[in-house]
């Protein structure tokens, strides 16, 4: 008789995968880095263990929108005080606070929960070309869109 197989927390083998926003589409890019947080694509998935990679995504002030979205979308933060509700354009995240988009995107699509928190912190966003994971030798990620 054959069991279901599932993983535990201490046996998971984690990769790191550098890949390039250079040029990529934003959600297209968002939903394959939280495959890879999450493990999907790897055999061994189980969905209540973080069986996800490492993933160091560089050039984030690149990152590509479509149609009117740089104009047109908002995001939006409130402190919780009266009147403390922020509002920016996706033009004025880019061009400012592009690993906020970046990680905010990406937690989107991730489980809202404890387990779903923990894959987040697996996400290492950078503005520049560069940065500072040699030490594990992470390989080079091509996205398939």
């Amino acid at each position: 008789m054959r069991t279901t197989f599932m993983a535990k927390p201490q046996e998971v083998e984690r990769k790191w995968y550098v890949i390039d926003a250079e040029g990529q589409t934003i959600g297209r890019l968002a939903s394959e880095v939280a495959t890879i947080l999450r493990g999907k694509h790897k055999p061994t998935y189980t969905p209540h263990v973080d069986t996800g990679d490492h993933v160091i995504i560089i050039n984030a002030d690149k990152v590509h929108f479509t149609g009117k979205k740089l104009s047109d979308k908002k995001y939006y933060n409130h402190s919780g005080w009266a009147g403390g509700l922020r509002v920016r354009t996706a033009q004025e995240m880019v061009s400012k606070y592009p690993r906020e988009l970046i990680e905010r995107t990406v937690k989107g699509m991730l489980p809202h929960n404890s387990l779903g928190r923990q894959m987040a912190k697996k996400l290492h966003v950078y503005a520049e070309g560069t940065h500072p994971h040699q030490a594990q030798q992470p390989e080079n990620y091509v996205l398939k869109g």
